[in-house]
């Protein structure tokens, strides 16, 4: 649920009154704001903070802030956000400034177009020589402005504990997002008295909050939901990464359960529903499952809960759900009516909102079990599936391998490209925040750091990084990461020999130009790689007979593991449904079934 950090009344902090240096000040902060481990790499500008934290570490055994150093910042960053993911609570990354501050810009970016809640501190020069172009100095508050929910610049040495105290409130609150703190190295170096409270108003921002917090749904509003619902005959519920940001996971399927109405969700909102439940459509969109897609073609009542109607998700925003009204559910008003028009809305986080539908509909009644049975028969008519002849491994065997072995009650985090699309298909999900990938910036890269962040944050699960080739190399040196820690990730890497997915568009839309995707002249051996890095577990497999053993025994072995398996290059992901293409346009490939498209179900009157 959405809160708003108060400032605290009682008790008073036992450090209060205490002298302290501002990197002190910054530390005792964030130990009292639960953060339990930070990521980063240090440099001249924040070691100050960095000194703070050994010390911190010395004085405080009961209250220990553990650092993990990666091999580079943006490895530090995806850390921090896998952490986030994997728990919703604040991930914190720290670095220095110039070259590690603008190294830090991909994943506060990705975190900002995925909603996840971190900060960031960087260091920065002393305030005397910031403009000056002074050594290691970089723009932090210019730069980062443009893709962070908020950049604080801290000139004030007497501000840092507010400030700080702030940038959590601010990346947890609303919508989540990260924040940046810029730190100049002599505010850090400062010597001030400890307050042990207060946090920095922002008062347009706080207002809207309080004004969310007490916006509770309407009965007329309520009753025109229920209206609405009752006019339909085929709801579809399509379910967002807001659900999962807001922990409303279990709503939603009390919700889904209640009145049976069937689920689709986002890449980002996978997770939100148990992808085995008889209710459960999985991913809808460009990579989505066929039935998924139908589903939505023929749906008359589509209700949105914290997703936003992405171009992957809408496509042809005017052929989206064609003969569907729409009611939309989400905690940032903004996004009501910005890419398509509605007929309902309320904005609340998606746990209140759920909740207060339910109270809502507790006299509502009405039997959708023939479209339910519908929605059962698309989803037996048009299933994935794929090359079961080839006499190459196909990733899609590979995924339903694992998934046979892990059941969907491991944590996985992915990069970006086709190994992506097929881990969110054949997959299952039993538990939200086990789904871990970056939805809306699609950054390559992000699978491994963010695995390393979800397995510090969740010690006791089963993590496991599924990887492309292409993807891993953009982080590889977060391999020895994982073994410097002795973190159990598990990396399975998908080996294609190239950018399957460019490979794939270029096949479709390119004539066959494959420039700059094919890898096939690269001399890197994982493997080796893998070893160097110290991995007790380092293989590869490329024959189908020796599969199901390998993933066993590496999903098995007790440290971090390393499993490479060599893959068809060739090998599409489908459904796609092409750019600039309407869901009627689907394709579907050799392996999925079809339908034609008179057998659209469209009420061309509905929701106009």
């Amino acid at each position: 649920m959405t809160t708003l950090h108060e400032a605290k009344t009682a008790p008073r902090h036992p450090l209060a009154g205490t002298k302290m240096t501002g990197a002190d000040m910054a530390v005792q902060v964030l130990a009292d704001e639960g953060v339990d481990t930070v990521f980063g790499y240090s440099g001249g500008a924040i070691l100050p903070t960095y000194d703070a934290v050994f010390r911190h570490n010395a004085d405080h055994p009961d209250q220990q802030v553990r650092l993990i150093v990666p091999a580079t910042e943006q490895g530090a960053g995806f850390m921090a956000a896998g952490y986030a993911r994997a728990t919703g609570k604040v991930g914190c990354f720290i670095v220095t400034s110039g070259p590690g501050a603008t190294n830090a810009v991909t994943p506060i970016r990705d975190c900002h177009a995925d909603s996840v809640p971190v900060v960031l501190i960087c260091g920065q020069v002393p305030r005397a020589a910031m403009g000056t172009d002074a050594f290691q100095e970089a723009p932090v508050f210019n730069i980062m402005s443009a893709c962070a929910k908020h950049v604080f610049l801290v000139t004030d040495e007497t501000k840092i504990e507010e400030t700080i105290r702030k940038a959590f409130d601010l990346a947890r609150t609303g919508r989540p997002g990260p924040v940046v703190v810029d730190l100049p190295r002599d505010v850090q170096l400062a010597e001030g008295t400890f307050k042990g409270e207060g946090v920095l108003p922002l008062r347009g921002y706080d207002q809207r909050i309080r004004t969310l917090l007490r916006s509770t749904l309407k009965p007329e509003s309520g009753a025109e939901f229920f209206r609405l619902l009752g006019e339909s005959e085929r709801p579809l519920i399509y379910a967002g990464g807001g659900v999962i940001n807001a922990g409303a996971a279990d709503d939603l399927r009390a919700f889904a359960e209640r009145f049976k109405i069937p689920v689709v969700t986002t890449l980002l909102g996978i997770g939100a529903m148990d992808t085995t439940d008889d209710l459960s459509l999985r991913m809808l969109g460009m990579h989505g499952t066929a039935f998924a897609n139908y589903a939505v073609e023929d749906c008359d009542f589509l209700i949105a809960v914290g997703s936003r109607f992405d171009d992957r998700v809408a496509g042809k925003v005017k052929e989206f759900a064609p003969g569907a009204r729409i009611a939309h559910l989400d905690v940032d008003a903004s996004e009501i009516g910005k890419v398509k028009g509605v007929d309902w809305a309320h904005v609340s986080d998606a746990r209140r909102g759920l909740a207060e539908l339910l109270q809502a509909g507790k006299s509502f009644s009405k039997d959708f079990s023939p479209w339910v049975d519908s929605c059962r028969s698309l989803r037996a008519a048009h299933p994935l599936n794929y090359n079961r002849d080839s006499p190459l491994l196909q990733q899609e065997e590979v995924l339903e391998t694992m998934n046979e072995i892990t059941k969907g009650e491991a944590i996985v985090s992915t990069g970006v490209g086709q190994h992506q699309m097929w881990a969110a298909q054949y997959l299952d999900f039993v538990h939200p925040r086990s789904f871990l990938t970056s939805g809306s910036m699609g950054t390559m890269g992000f699978g491994l750091p963010a695995a390393i962040g979800a397995q510090v944050a969740q010690p006791g699960k089963l993590v496991i990084d599924v990887d492309g080739d292409g993807s891993i190399r953009m982080n590889v040196g977060e391999l020895e990461t994982l073994t410097t820690y002795d973190i159990p990730v598990k990396v399975l890497l998908l080996n294609n020999n190239g950018d399957g997915m460019v490979r794939q568009w270029q096949d479709l839309f390119y004539s066959q130009r494959y420039s700059g995707t094919d890898k096939a002249l690269h001399k890197k051996d994982f493997v080796k790689s893998a070893e160097a890095d110290g991995f007790g577990f380092a293989q590869r497999v490329s024959d189908r007979a020796k599969l199901r053993d390998a993933l066993q025994a590496f999903v098995s072995f007790p440290g971090p593991a390393f499993l490479e398996v060599v893959v068809d290059q060739n090998a599409h992901v489908y459904p796609m449904i092409g750019p600039g293409m309407g869901y009627q346009d689907m394709i579907t490939g050799k392996y999925i079934k079809g339908r034609a498209r008179k057998d659209v179900i469209v009420d061309k009157n509905a929701g106009f």
